[in-house]
């Protein structure tokens, strides 16, 4: 059994700097995790199978897509057994969905033994979300592109900060 806490981020800046061909809007900012954790627990399985609270379909689930496209990237036939506890609010910008994705994409390479660097598990978390590849990363860096482009930064200073979800998304 594995077990991971999933940051939240905030961001510190960001700007916006063009919309993209394919949609996307290209962005420099600077993310920092904060101490506000989703939970997920992994144990292995014969199948995935995810565990939540959260009233979505198991497809739409960025979880499930993680351990599907990992499967799918690597060829790799074992299962996970997925349990994933929500904390952080949904659509609040905080980036509960990219955590919880990049965890899993973590935490399975881990259990399955798939050998994956840090690179090719942002490369691979690119395709899930624009946050995913900083939170494969984590604490705090400067991010550009549409998220994909990853700088560590480091730190020495801890903050207090207060963070407030409207009761609209």
């Amino acid at each position: 059994m594995l077990h991971y806490s999933a940051p939240a981020k905030i961001n510190w800046f960001i700007y916006i700097t063009g919309k993209r061909d394919d949609g996307y809007h290209d962005l420099l900012s600077v993310m920092q995790c904060v101490s506000l954790y989703d939970e997920l627990t992994v144990h292995p399985s014969d199948t995935i199978e995810i565990v939540t609270e959260m009233n979505i379909p198991t497809e739409d689930n960025l979880v499930f897509k993680a351990a599907s496209l990992l499967c799918a990237h690597t060829g790799c036939k074992k299962g996970a057994r997925l349990h994933l506890n929500k904390v952080i609010p949904a659509e609040a910008g905080l980036g509960g969905g990219s955590s919880d994705c990049a965890y899993t994409l973590i935490a399975l390479n881990r259990l399955w033994g798939l050998g994956l660097t840090t690179e090719q598990l942002k490369a691979l978390g690119a395709k899930l979300g624009s946050d995913v590849p900083f939170f494969v990363e984590g604490n705090c860096a400067f991010v550009s592109g549409r998220g994909e482009i990853v700088t560590p930064l480091e730190i020495n200073t801890t903050y207090d900060i207060l963070i407030i979800k409207p009761p609209f998304s």
